[in-house]
């Protein structure tokens, strides 16, 4: 069992942000090519309860989330990574409820394993264990379309290596803001914060995101409110999303769907 810190945690994070699928006309590609700031929310680990509410956010704004989910965190048995994850979990009827209705589901590993910790071949057998678990269990999942989201956020050079052979992209700990979405885009990197409530992180990581010309911010959440690691206010998220709508410049975008649209 892989044991994990708040120290691991920070340290990680220092190499380094029922509504028929027809309510989402607008998001099954990138809506306006003038748009400059992209900004994923890519929520990690399937907590239950808040996925259900970051989905009913979303869908109030008529977007889709990025929701990152472990083969087997709802199997009895599931051997925790940390305390943090000691709480009820989604299963595959709702992951595909969730897709149907337009939102994004992606892998976030078999077990939630350290890949820093373990070896090459340990690593890259949990990862095609998980792929095995995706294409059995998610209605269309396509290896090859889809994207691996490290847990921890932690990759290895190695990994790195062989893991565009099996997916799309991989998102791992590294700078916050990435070019803009475009072919052949693999490695994708992203910054978290926690273990505390991430609101005032994640609103200073947009705003640096705005100063800029232009760019692409992977911001990993996690649960909303008191839910997991470095959770966000349910409230600030509704209010922070309705003000980026607003914007001119800015799309809210899922990872998955930004690749696609190139």
């Amino acid at each position: 069992m892989i044991k994990y810190t708040r120290r691991q945690a920070i340290k990680t994070v220092g190499r380094s942000l029922v509504t028929a699928a027809c309510m989402f006309p607008a998001v099954a590609s990138i809506s306006d090519k003038k748009k400059r700031h992209f900004i994923t929310l890519s929520f990690d680990d399937g907590f239950k309860k808040s996925s259900i509410r970051t989905a009913e956010i979303f869908e109030k704004y008529k977007l889709s989330a990025c929701i990152n989910v472990i083969a087997t965190a709802h199997l009895p048995g599931f051997e925790l990574p940390n305390e943090y994850h000691a709480l009820p979990v989604g299963d595959f009827v709702l992951w595909n409820e969730l897709q149907d209705r337009g939102h994004e589901i992606m892998m976030h590993g078999y077990k939630h394993a350290h890949k820093n910790e373990i070896s090459f071949e340990q690593g890259k057998d949990l990862i095609l264990k998980c792929i095995d678990v995706f294409s059995k269990e998610l209605k269309g999942f396509k290896p090859k379309e889809s994207i691996f989201n490290f847990p921890f956020n932690a990759s290895t050079p190695e990994l790195e290596a062989w893991l565009p052979s099996q997916v799309k992209a991989f998102r791992t700990g590294g700078p916050p803001i990435n070019a803009l979405p475009h072919k052949d885009q693999v490695k994708l990197t992203c910054t978290s914060h926690g273990p505390e409530n991430i609101n005032e992180h994640l609103n200073g990581e947009i705003e640096k995101l705005l100063a800029l010309p232009s760019g692409w911010l992977i911001y990993n959440t996690h649960g909303l409110d008191e839910e997991g690691w470095g959770p966000v206010s349910s409230d600030f998220l509704d209010r922070l999303i309705g003000r980026l709508v607003e914007m001119d410049s800015v799309e809210i975008v899922p990872a998955g769907k930004a690749l696609s649209s190139k």
